[in-house]
């Protein structure tokens, strides 16, 4: 493709060089450059792009875009400057992929919690609908029974050229439909931008990811940005700023909730240690239906992803028909079975909001003690670890506090954190840094009618400490100590 075409939705300034040249790929890596590529010079949290333009050029770029001043003259390389190179980033992949939301049925999820959960959830009824369906998000790129052959490199939310990439990939492969996880990082980084969003939904708000963005009101900020995307949204009414999104958001919406007055509603709940049952009535319509996964949350997900095939346009009584085919998501609510017949889940709980959901739930299908293992991640968000102390101190009748992924932060000094929170509403806990031995203590002092809570991990089959990823799977681990 011509420079000239990927650069048609930016305003730039050409430095030197010629913009009717040949690009054969893009790449923000100088070292994935290759022959006649361009090399976008993104700044991360970490490392600089601009820093790394003669890398680039000696693995063959043919032009360089930069955002900053550099110093540097070849006749034989376009130099291209622009306002924002991530958004030019965005634009070009858009590009350079050939547009392909626009050939699929593309879904945003944005929130604190839930998103995962509902992204699978959709996934399945979409499927047993017989529509092939891709999911990209926190496990990673999903298209049954094919292969996406895209190196995961975010957590969640891809950047703009793998994200890209991939829905070229899905297209290509015959898939109806993209549910993607859509960060507030991801927003506020432009790696979504240039996406033609068919939904947005909002699962709820709560604190989170205030080291990237400093204050709630910044959060939120940014979780709205996917509104302004979309054409349809679905939205939880039941969260506090459901209203502001729907009062400063142009596209249309569709709502859900079980505490407001809902479009769709869920009712007369109730719960089991493997199960939820519940009334959900849209319009006319109302029907019962049971799901093998326990909480309330579980609820709330169902009904998101019950909005979101009613906006795709698929009959309510096929939707609800389905619905009780969904499947667990690994990690999320996921009960150990074993030979012990001890009772233990392990989910991936690890905000505030969601721990104290989590417990809240623990509590309410458990007929013994509810005991809670888990911890606090390193270099991140230092807010919450109190308060995650105390949800669990207030909510678990016995707490062990270890380690989860300490990065390069001392792991007692995270759990001391912690701890702070424990001590304020008086609490029974122990501390136990190493994470196998705390699991292994959690099984020890566990009678048959209690119940261990292994929460923050979730699906991860690792723990990063210092800058070394190791192997560590709660699951396995369970497995191993209980022979």
């Amino acid at each position: 493709m011509k420079l000239v075409k990927l650069l048609k939705d930016i305003n730039y300034d050409v430095i030197s060089g010629n913009i009717n040249i040949d690009i054969k790929g893009i790449s923000y890596d100088s070292r994935k450059v290759q022959k006649d590529f361009v090399f976008i010079c993104i700044r991360g949290t970490r490392v600089n792009g601009h820093n790394y333009i003669k890398e680039a050029i000696n693995n063959g770029a043919s032009a360089i875009i930069i955002e900053e001043e550099v110093q540097f003259n070849s006749a034989e390389i376009t130099l291209i400057k622009v306002k924002n190179t991530k958004i030019t980033l965005a634009s070009a992949a858009n590009l350079f992929y050939g547009e392909p939301s626009k050939k699929i049925n593309l879904i945003g999820i944005t929130g604190t919690n839930g998103k995962t959960s509902v992204s699978h959830y959709v996934r399945d009824i979409l499927e047993e609908h017989g529509q092939i369906t891709g999911v990209i998000g926190t496990l990673g790129y999903e298209l049954t029974n094919e292969t996406i052959d895209v190196k995961k490199i975010n957590p969640t939310t891809p950047e703009a050229l793998e994200l890209q990439n991939i829905l070229k990939e899905f297209v290509y492969k015959g898939a109806k439909n993209a549910v993607m996880e859509v960060t507030s990082s991801a927003l506020l980084n432009e790696r979504v931008d240039f996406c033609d969003f068919n939904i947005g939904v909002f699962t709820n708000l709560s604190p989170d990811h205030l080291d990237i963005h400093g204050t709630m009101e910044n959060y939120k900020n940014e979780k709205m940005k996917l509104f302004q995307k979309c054409k349809i949204g679905v939205i939880n009414l039941d969260d506090k700023i459901a209203n502001e999104i729907i009062e400063k958001s142009p596209c249309s919406f569709l709502t859900y909730g079980i505490d407001t007055d809902a479009d769709i509603k869920a009712f007369d709940i109730s719960y089991t240690q493997a199960s939820v049952s519940f009334k959900i009535s849209y319009k006319e319509i109302s029907r019962k239906i049971t799901v093998n996964i326990p909480g309330k949350f579980t609820v709330y997900n169902i009904l998101a992803a019950v909005g979101i095939c009613l906006s795709l346009g698929m009959d309510i009584n096929q939707i609800l028909a389905l619905v009780p085919n969904i499947k667990r998501v690994p990690g999320r609510l996921e009960m150990i079975k074993n030979s012990a017949n001890k009772n233990v889940i392990v989910d991936y709980a690890h905000t505030p909001d969601a721990l104290e959901k989590l417990l809240l739930m623990a509590r309410d299908i458990t007929k013994g003690k509810l005991i809670t293992v888990f911890g606090c991640g390193g270099d991140r968000d230092k807010s919450k670890r109190k308060v995650m102390g105390m949800a669990a101190g207030i909510l678990s009748d016995y707490c062990i506090i270890t380690s989860d992924n300490p990065r390069t932060e001392d792991p007692k000094k995270i759990i001391e954190e912690i701890e702070d929170g424990m001590s304020v509403v008086n609490s029974k806990y122990e501390k136990i840094v190493d994470r196998k031995k705390a699991i292994e203590k959690g099984l020890n002092i566990l009678t048959p009618n209690d119940l261990l809570i292994i929460a923050g991990k979730g699906h991860e089959s690792y723990q990063i400490i210092g800058n070394e990823k190791i192997h560590f799977d709660d699951r396995e681990t369970v497995d191993e100590l209980l022979g």
